[in-house]
């Protein structure tokens, strides 16, 4: 059986879908008028001057969105709920790794903001400048992107858990003169340096003339006297007051760079108004925020997530939020669903990778906790495993809960697949449907469209508003990368599938289909089949070269704690069984290594490049952006002991 014809669907609860933000009928508003849909969700922003066409498509693939329209972010996301009355709303319940919390309301988060504007303008920071961040999940880190945005300064923000060299290398391509950073942040009970980083940086950044330090651990750090300037100081003296200025549609408003670590770095440029109009309209209609909401993403703000939903989507839409600075396990494994309990979460949004190691650790540790508070649940990230989202959805969820499974992208600014909570029948496993307003298509390498069954690259065939404007600095290599390969269509780099119900499935990125003996084969197909089992709790698949086959499936898994490994060589043999009858003899592993760990980013993201290596037999590459390098010594070493016992 393959993931696509897996038979259970979950209804949404009735009470949700009768009061749900996103009807049904979204999807035919949007198919008949489809830039009228689009105009109609511009609605939810303020603009000080109105925009006339709602898209010039006309030197495409260069969108301009809401042509001629002014308005401003930050005021979007602040000034105008306090306008409206809403100034003692929460906006941000900051919980820190080490227990300490916060409460901050729209009026607060107001003050602090123009705080920062002001700073920012009295150290020479003016509209067009670029501005790099470098914090960890703190409010500062929400209030330094909204004060940028304020005056008009393009920012990027660089996860912190990057090296010295990849935050040189963003700086430099950014052009930014001015670096907000900390002294550090809080992880795995520890303070983590950040200020070393950025001295290090620096020292081949010449043009940085300002470096604004947030004291958050109070550990000692190195100064540079004319360039470093503490915030609290900077913030102290700049007035409460400040006068938003309105841009254009089109001015730029964050550089997101791809996390890729060899080559120059891609930076992807998302200007202002269509993709604060998506990212509202999203968050409201994906997660269907209603005012009472309590909302969680556990993303860190240096990555498209934390922008789209933890700052512009969430706030924009007026939402009270949880922001968390630390890891799932610190100083337990408990600590995200006490959380939940603690400030009563309604809406929590996470991703695969994290549940399956939630999975791995065992239901009874969230089972300890009362969890009814949450209505809708999300994945981001990566296609989620049938598995995983089952396990989800019943052990967080109450097996209540709609799933809502969302595919987008860095470059895409916001959802573009995923099911609507008061109208999708989820399916385990699938993204379901295109977001009203956006159109997709699965096509085969003629570009033709595939028919139902049949996997295809994922192409999106209409422009929407949060699209990528270009490549910062490189407009011919945006050309070459997204719309190159189909004329006149954007292809995300993914591999999809429709079922007969016409539902689609996400299969991972078109460099992880493996051809074997001419047949192609998804690592996540392959993965989802592996986690399926009992006694996996996470999988990672990767393509090998072999001179028979072509390519060859080499598999590592992780047990869920409490799994019988007691014969190694048994368990092996019935996991290599095992995803042969879900997906068929073809796709069995030729190799599976049960490793104690996988290589990832801090982020979570797993790094199959460097699990080719070993399985190639080739010296390990770059594992600078990995939380825990050592674990690529565990995994060599397995390999090199299995193969010595083959």
């Amino acid at each position: 059986m393959t993931v696509a014809e897996t038979v259970e669907r979950y209804a949404p609860p009735a009470r949700l879908s009768a009061e749900a933000n996103l009807g049904a009928d979204a999807y035919g508003r949007a198919e008949a008028d489809r830039l009228g849909f689009w105009a109609e969700q511009a609605g939810r922003l303020h603009w000080d001057e109105p925009f006339g066409d709602v898209l010039d498509w006309s030197e495409a693939p260069f969108a301009r969105w809401f042509v001629g329209g002014k308005l401003n972010a930050a005021y979007n996301c602040v000034d105008r709920h306090v306008e409206a009355g809403d100034g003692d709303r929460v906006a941000l319940r900051f919980v820190g790794e080490p227990g300490d919390e916060r409460l901050i309301t729209y009026r607060d988060l107001l003050d602090e903001v123009s705080r920062a504007a002001n700073a920012l303008e009295a150290l020479g920071v003016g509209a067009g400048d670029p501005v790099a961040i470098y914090l960890p999940m703190i409010p500062e880190a929400v209030v330094a992107l909204l004060a940028c945005a304020r005056i008009g300064a393009p920012h990027t923000v660089v996860f912190g858990g990057f090296s010295a060299d990849a935050l040189r290398s963003r700086i430099d391509d950014f052009g930014a003169k001015t670096v907000i950073t900390a002294d550090g942040g809080y992880r795995r009970g520890a303070p983590s340096a950040l200020k070393p980083a950025v001295d290090e940086a620096l020292k081949a950044c010449p043009d940085v003339a300002n470096v604004l330090v947030v004291r958050r651990t109070g550990q000692d750090v190195a100064w540079t006297e004319g360039r470093d300037v503490w915030w609290h100081d900077a913030t102290a003296k700049a007035s409460p007051e400040h006068r938003p200025q309105a841009f254009d549609s089109e001015h730029p408003l964050f550089v997101m760079y791809t996390s890729g670590t060899t080559g120059k770095p891609k930076g992807i440029l998302h200007t202002t108004g269509g993709y604060l109009t998506q990212a509202a309209y999203t968050f409201w209609g994906v997660f269907d925020h209603k005012p009472d909401d309590v909302y969680w993403c556990t993303a860190d703000v240096g990555w498209i997530t934390g922008h789209s939903y933890v700052v512009y989507g969430p706030l924009a839409a007026g939402a009270t939020q949880v922001i968390y600075e630390g890891t799932p396990d610190t100083p337990h494994r408990g600590r995200w669903w006490e959380i939940i309990e603690r400030h009563k979460v309604t809406l929590f949004y996470t991703a695969p990778t994290a549940i399956r190691t939630c999975m791995k650790w065992g239901a009874e540790i969230p089972a300890r906790f009362d969890l009814s508070s949450l209505r809708v649940l999300g994945t981001v990230g990566e296609s989620i495993n049938p598995e995983a989202y089952r396990w989800y959805r019943r052990t967080i969820g109450g097996d209540r809960t709609p799933v809502v499974d969302t595919w987008w992208q860095t470059e895409t600014g916001g959802h573009m697949i995923t099911p609507l909570p008061g109208v999708t029948a989820g399916k385990p496993g699938s993204a379901m449907a295109a977001v009203p307003g956006v159109r997709v298509e699965i096509v085969d390498d003629a570009g033709e469209p595939v028919a139902a069954g049949e996997s295809g690259y994922l192409v999106l065939t209409e422009p929407w508003p949060a699209m990528a404007r270009t490549i910062w600095g490189d407009p011919q290599r945006f050309i070459d990368t997204y719309w190159s390969r189909f004329e006149g269509r954007y292809f995300a780099g993914d591999g999809a599938r429709r079922d007969e119900d016409g539902d689609i499935w996400l299969l991972g990125r078109v460099d992880d289909v493996m051809n074997v003996s001419g047949h192609r084969l998804s690592t996540t197909e392959i993965e989802s089949a592996l986690v399926s089992h009992p006694s996996v709790a996470e999988a990672a698949v990767v393509g090998a070269s072999d001179e028979t086959t072509g390519q060859a499936v080499v598999a590592y898994v992780i047990l869920r704690e409490g799994a019988d490994a007691s014969d190694e060589k048994a368990l092996i043999e019935e996991l290599r069984g095992h995803v042969a009858r879900e997906i068929g003899p073809i796709a069995k592993p030729r190799r599976i290594l049960l490793v104690p760990e996988l290589p990832k980013t801090r982020s979570g993201k797993i790094m199959r490049r460097l699990l080719r290596d070993v399985a190639e037999n080739r010296e390990i590459g770059d594992a600078t952006t990995l939380a825990d390098a050592s674990v690529m010594t565990l995994i060599r070493d397995g390999m090199t002991a299995a193969t010595a016992d083959d």
